[in-house]
């Protein structure tokens, strides 16, 4: 779009999107306008609560803590600097490849990055004292919001529903978030390239948490590490127009063909549980099978 030519102009097209309001002859401020461009959050009394808080702890626990930093503008004009600031905090571990050295952060950047913006776009703001929270510890990264969500977060990779429409909207066109619900398949894909264990996404009382781990082998996954990576996997299949196998599982895991017999392990406690079901019952050959999501 092109800039308006005057200052007028541009306060027109403010008021047309509800971020400012005409208020006996200057301009209020509305939230989403506050929420959104604030260089200072607190300045607004009913959003300073809303800034995102970021906490960094000593071990796995919450017992010490090494940095606790609230954030203070709003969500789009803030937004690039918390996720660098984000992934400056992130642990890193050193790989060697080809005799070369290098370091690659323990979470990968668009996971965080997804999973920073979907929690600022779902969260409810009708909680009070409660605001968006990312939590690192020596294994995990935890980024939850205030609120449930509106779908199962077992239907999170397929189904997209927005809490806050317009705050949605006005990011996705700020280039922030695309409002098409691919967030959590890229969440969950780059999970599987950095050979991560799947993200875990739990519901509390009165909050919604994302789960990022740190990197595991197999032999250290408990069994439900296992069936979610398994459901993941096949939920990202499901979506991309595929079918998971015996082999694509392998693949994810990063398994040699000498493995199979684990992968079929992993798959029949998943289908055990439910999670995933034959692609076609009528295929008798387990070599051949597929399979789908429980609810396809």
């Amino acid at each position: 779009m092109p800039y308006p030519v005057n200052r007028s102009g541009v306060l027109e097209r403010f008021e047309s999107e509800k971020l400012i309001r005409g208020n006996a002859g200057g301009w209020a401020i509305m939230n989403l306008g506050g929420i959104l461009f604030a260089k200072k959050l607190e300045q607004f009394e009913r959003l300073a609560r809303k800034a995102p808080r970021m906490i960094v702890y000593e071990g796995t626990n919450k017992i010490q803590t090494k940095l606790d930093k609230p954030g203070t503008k709003g969500y789009a004009v803030g937004f690039q600097g918390l996720v660098e600031f984000i992934n400056g905090l992130v642990p890193s571990n050193e790989v060697i490849e080809q005799a070369l050295r290098r370091e690659v952060k323990m979470f990968p950047e668009i996971a965080v990055r997804e999973l920073v913006a979907n929690a600022l776009i779902h969260q409810s703001f009708s909680e009070s004292g409660t605001s968006v929270m990312i939590e690192i510890y020596d294994d995990r990264m935890e980024i939850s919001n205030p609120g449930k969500p509106f779908i199962s977060p077992e239907r999170f990779i397929d189904e997209y529903q927005s809490r806050n429409e317009r705050l949605a909207d006005l990011m996705r066109r700020l280039g922030i978030c695309e409002e098409k619900g691919s967030g959590v398949d890229k969440v969950v894909e780059a999970a599987e390239v950095f050979q991560l264990p799947a993200p875990d996404f739990r519901v509390g009382e009165r909050r919604t948490s994302a789960l990022l781990f740190a990197h595991k082998e197999i032999e250290e996954m408990d069994r439900n590490d296992r069936i979610r990576a398994c459901y993941q996997h096949c939920c990202l299949r499901y979506v991309m127009n595929e079918k998971m196998t015996n082999q694509s599982l392998r693949e994810r895991f990063k398994l040699p063909e000498a493995k199979v017999a684990t992968v079929s392990q992993i798959i029949a406690a998943t289908l055990e549980g439910g999670k995933i079901k034959l692609g076609d019952p009528s295929q008798t050959s387990t070599r051949y099978r597929s399979y789908v999501p429980f609810w396809a």
